[in-house]
C-alpha cells in the first residue's frame, strides 16, 4: 500500500490544481514521495497538453499591472472553477501579468513572446498547464496608457479571484469619480468610448435592422425616419460609455458627471472572464 494519507492527496491537489484521481495514481506510482509524484503529474501532464487543445476554457480570472503611467489587463483562462481559484493558476496568473506589463504589451502575441524569467510566457503557460492538468490560454490582453488611470476588479463570486477587470485612463484630479466610472463601465459593458467612435458600419448596420423591425410592427411608413433614428440613438446610447445613463443616477450621462467632476475619460478597458 502506498504511503500516504488523505491529507497528503488534499495538499498535492490543491497545491497543483490537479484531479483527484490523477493525484491519487501519481502518488501511489510514487509510492508516497510529493515531489516524484509531482515530476509524474507535470510528465503526463505535458502530453496531455496537446489533447486538451479543443478544451474550452468558460473558467479564469482578470489581473490589472499598472508600470510608468499604464495599466496592463489580462484574462488567463482555464476550464474549471476549481483551477481558476487555485494557488498555483493565481501565481501562474500574476507571473503572466508581471512579464506582459513590463512590455506592455496589446496583443495576445505580443504577451506570449515576452520573457518570463529564462522562457517566454508561452512556454510558462504550457508547462504550468502540464501539471495542473487543464487547458490554460492566455485569451485576452489589452495595456491602457493616459495622463492618469483608475483600475477595478470585480468579483462576482466571493469563492473565486476577480472575474471582471476595467482600466480607465482620464485627465483631472477627480480619482473617485474615475474608479465610480470604472465600475459604472464593469456593469453597463460599452463598447465604444464616444458617439464618435461607434463605427459607421455598426450604426448603418442598426439602421437596417430597426427599419426592418419597424415596419414588421405597422409602423406609418411617414413616421419610420423618426422612428428609425430615435432607435438607432438608442443603440448608441447603449453602446457608446459617455452617452450611457450613469448607472449611480440615471438621470445623468456619463459625460456629465465627467465633466462635473473635471475629467475626461481617454480610453478604457473592460474584461469579463469566459465574454
Amino acid at each position: 500500500m502506498a504511503n500516504f494519507t488523505i491529507a497528503d492527496l488534499k495538499a498535492l491537489r490543491e497545491q497543483l490544481g490537479t484531479g483527484m484521481v490523477d493525484t491519487k495514481k501519481a502518488l501511489e506510482e510514487a509510492d508516497g514521495d510529493v515531489q516524484k509524484a509531482t515530476e509524474i503529474l507535470r510528465l503526463k501532464g505535458a502530453k496531455g497538453n496537446a489533447k486538451r487543445a479543443d478544451r474550452s476554457t468558460s473558467e479564469g480570472l482578470i489581473v490589472a499591472r499598472e508600470q510608468d503611467g499604464a495599466v496592463t489587463l489580462i484574462e488567463l483562462a482555464c476550464e474549471t472553477d476549481f483551477v481558476a481559484k487555485n494557488d498555483r493558476f493565481i501565481t501562474l496568473a500574476e507571473k503572466v501579468a508581471d512579464a506582459v506589463s513590463a512590455i506592455k504589451a496589446d496583443s495576445v502575441e505580443a504577451a506570449l513572446a515576452a520573457e518570463a524569467g529564462s522562457q517566454t510566457v508561452e512556454q510558462l503557460i504550457s508547462e504550468e498547464a502540464a501539471i495542473i492538468g487543464e487547458k490554460v490560454e492566455l485569451r485576452r490582453v489589452r495595456t491602457v496608457t493616459g495622463d492618469k488611470v483608475e483600475v477595478y476588479l470585480h468579483r462576482t463570486s466571493k469563492d473565486l479571484p476577480p472575474q471582471i477587470g476595467v482600466v480607465v485612463a482620464y485627465t483631472g484630479d477627480d480619482a473617485e469619480t474615475a474608479r465610480s466610472i470604472a465600475q459604472h463601465i464593469s456593469f453597463a459593458n460599452p463598447s465604444y468610448l464616444s458617439r464618435e467612435d461607434v463605427p459607421t458600419e455598426a450604426v448603418e448596420k442598426e439602421r437596417e435592422i430597426v427599419t426592418e423591425i419597424s415596419r414588421n410592427e405597422g409602423k406609418p411608413e411617414a413616421a419610420l425616419p423618426k422612428i428609425v433614428e430615435g432607435r438607432v440613438s438608442a443603440f448608441i446610447k447603449q453602446v457608446a460609455l459617455l452617452e450611457q445613463d450613469y448607472a449611480k443616477d440615471n438621470k445623468l450621462s456619463v459625460a456629465q458627471v465627467a465633466k462635473d467632476a473635471g475629467i475626461t475619460v481617454t480610453d478604457f478597458a473592460r474584461f469579463k472572464v469566459g465574454a
